[in-house]
């Protein structure tokens, strides 16, 4: 048997979760609702019109989910802040009832030893914000600002770790494109300039952090890139992928890391946009100095020119929309990736891992990195003796943190992973119907059950050690 693989002693063993798939309590303490409240009731759009209004209603069970975490050996939690929660709409002064929630959740972390770890914006939007235009309206990069600034000096004596945005090619291209995710619009000029908007948030939520918080905080960005693969070494399929990176990965660390949007992305976008919301200023306002980078990973895309690609409704790992996410690629194909696959469809393969995460040790030198999100949904079900067992999510598990380990012994900056996600929880458009979660949640109960998955992960995360392929944990 082959020895454990073990992890640096100040390696942070983390779950991460969002406000709106977890917390509940919509309408309480001053919340108003969100672009993912409307979208929830627009028929058709949420698998069997789920919503998060109780989600697992963690805005009243925190203190029971903090100390599950604590018996479970993590050290740290990612979770994010609901903006309708701390400014219902989008402007003015904080509702500090909102604001007392985190205080307290963040408090109890710490009584627990837990490090918290804040992201600012996973997608809930303020419905106000949307209703003035969303993000495709540069006016919402500034209203970020603020609502940084009001959470950063309520927790930033408390809380360490700070995270601007989640997966904003999500809210960009999912939102304002194929309108799978809210606000559900289908408009590549908008979608393109809501990641423009974004990313200026960004920026500008950054330096708002920085003037209001101690100078010892770490801020990040989580970013979701694709790691792309070409079907063949064809010039067409290499140029397929090259337009693809530039619209899922260069459109956002490009200005983050380096101060500019690749140059081919304009040309190869010019009949959707003429990009004149990009401003004198603002990328040097993107361009702010990060203390670390997030990245988010879950299966890697393979991509083609289109020629001989099937016709109909793309399924592309994003959700399935007759309208696509990518601005001026109807001539790239997506085909499926080989191997097992999770209930997504999502293909396992811990070596995209590896290799983003060393594509981004190059891409910025220095730079430490955190796995902010990784993971797996599985259809877990009770045994009779109500134990959950999840062999299939160990096995995903294992393989994933071994290229994170690979990654770390090739030189890349490794500081923590965060599995995706603590608890089953609202899977956006999917609804209840997907579980991503360590821990199992009898949606008719509540009940948490931590499956033989937490169990495992728990034992990695007190050892600070890899067992070797195949040593499991029990429920």
């Amino acid at each position: 048997m082959s020895e454990p693989l073990t992890f640096p002693s100040s390696f942070l063993w983390g779950a991460a979760t969002s406000a709106y798939q977890i917390e509940g309590a919509v309408r309480e303490d001053g919340r108003t609702p969100s672009i993912w409240d409307t979208f929830c009731r627009t028929p058709g759009k949420v698998l069997g019109g789920d919503t998060g209004d109780i989600a697992v209603d963690h805005y009243h069970r925190y203190r029971d989910d903090v100390a599950l975490m604590a018996d479970l050996g993590l050290t740290a939690y990612r979770f994010s802040v609901s903006w309708p929660r701390v400014q219902p709409t989008g402007r003015g002064p904080a509702v500090q009832r909102g604001l007392d929630f985190y205080r307290r959740l963040v408090d109890e972390l710490l009584a627990h030893g837990i490090k918290p770890a804040v992201t600012l914006y996973h997608w809930d939007l303020p419905q106000e914000l949307e209703d003035a235009g969303g993000w495709p309206e540069r006016e919402t990069a500034y209203r970020f600002a603020e609502y940084a600034a009001i959470v950063g000096e309520a927790l930033g004596d408390r809380v360490e770790q700070w995270i601007t945005l989640n997966e904003p090619w999500c809210s960009a291209f999912l939102g304002y494109g194929s309108g799978v995710h809210a606000p559900g619009r289908t408009d590549h000029a908008a979608a393109l300039g809501a990641a423009h908007h974004l990313n200026l948030a960004h920026g500008l939520g950054t330096s708002a952090l920085r003037s209001v918080m101690p100078a010892r905080n770490s801020v990040a960005v989580s970013l979701n890139p694709s790691m792309l693969r070409a079907v063949s070494d064809a010039p067409e399929d290499l140029d397929a992928k090259r337009r693809i990176d530039n619209l899922a990965n260069g459109i956002f660390h490009g200005p983050m890391l380096h101060g500019a949007y690749p140059e081919t992305l304009f040309t190869d976008t010019a009949s959707v946009t003429d990009w004149s919301f990009v401003q004198q200023g603002d990328l040097g306002a993107i361009h702010q100095p990060l203390d670390a980078l997030g990245l988010n990973y879950y299966s890697p895309t393979l991509v083609s020119a289109a020629e001989n690609a099937p016709s109909g409704p793309r399924a592309d790992g994003h959700g399935i929309s007759d309208h696509s996410p990518w601005p001026a690629a109807d001539d790239v194909a997506f085909h499926q990736t080989p191997g097992d696959r999770t209930e997504m469809g999502w293909t396992v393969d811990p070596t995209g891992l590896h290799e983003l995460i060393m594509r981004y040790t190059n891409e910025a030198p220095g730079l430490p990195i955190y796995i902010t999100e990784n993971g797996a949904a599985y259809d877990d079900k009770p045994d009779p003796d109500g134990r959950v067992h999840d062999p299939e999510r160990i096995a995903y598990l294992h393989g994933h943190l071994s290229a994170v380990r690979q990654a770390i012994s090739d030189g890349a900056d490794v500081r923590g992973y965060y599995l995706w996600s603590l608890m089953d929880n609202f899977e956006w458009a999917y609804g209840y119907e997907k579980r991503f979660g360590a821990v199992y949640v009898d949606y008719a109960t509540l009940a948490r059950t931590p499956k033989s998955s937490a169990r495992w992960y728990g034992d990695v995360a007190r050892t600070g050690a890899l067992p070797s392929e195949g040593a499991g944990g029990g429920a």
